[in-house]
């Protein structure tokens, strides 16, 4: 198929009071893990609406370790292995709530292939998901038709 060269990751953080997230994040795409967490700032907190790049035009800290292209991903590994938001919870506020999340593959180029979950609804009371030890640590995603969603 194509090299997977970059990954977007758009990321919103619910409105609501413990929503934020000292947790440790990973997105899941092609077989391995990404550590979502951006350079020099800190994301996950309450009503946070960050985009991820890992790849070209990466803006994730450890980016030397997270960069689909080492070793090389393919858009094929996406057929094999599941794309999923998982959590590691720690610091003094480990839940967090996720508003809105959306992967997208490739994002640029003509084999673009973008992931969201159907019950997450941007600003909406019961649209919303809890990753917690309580609640369950993992979100799976599925493919989506648009691309222009975000």
């Amino acid at each position: 198929m194509a090299p997977i060269t970059q990954i977007r990751a758009h990321v919103q953080t619910a409105d609501v009071g413990g929503a934020g997230s000292d947790s440790w994040i990973y997105l899941g795409v092609g077989g391995r893990e990404f550590l979502l967490d951006l350079q020099g700032r800190s994301d996950t907190g309450r009503a946070a609406d960050d985009i991820y790049y890992f790849g070209e035009g990466t803006n994730a800290d450890n980016a030397e370790y997270n960069d689909p292209r080492a070793p090389q991903l393919d858009t094929d590994d996406l057929i094999h292995f599941p794309v999923y938001l998982r959590m590691e919870t720690s610091g003094s506020e480990p839940p967090w709530c996720i508003e809105w999340v959306s992967v997208t593959v490739n994002p640029e180029g003509r084999d673009a292939r973008r992931y969201t979950h159907p019950s997450l609804r941007p600003h909406s009371e019961t649209g919303r998901i809890w990753l917690d030890d309580r609640s369950g640590k993992a979100l799976y995603l599925r493919p989506s038709g648009g691309l222009h969603d975000d």
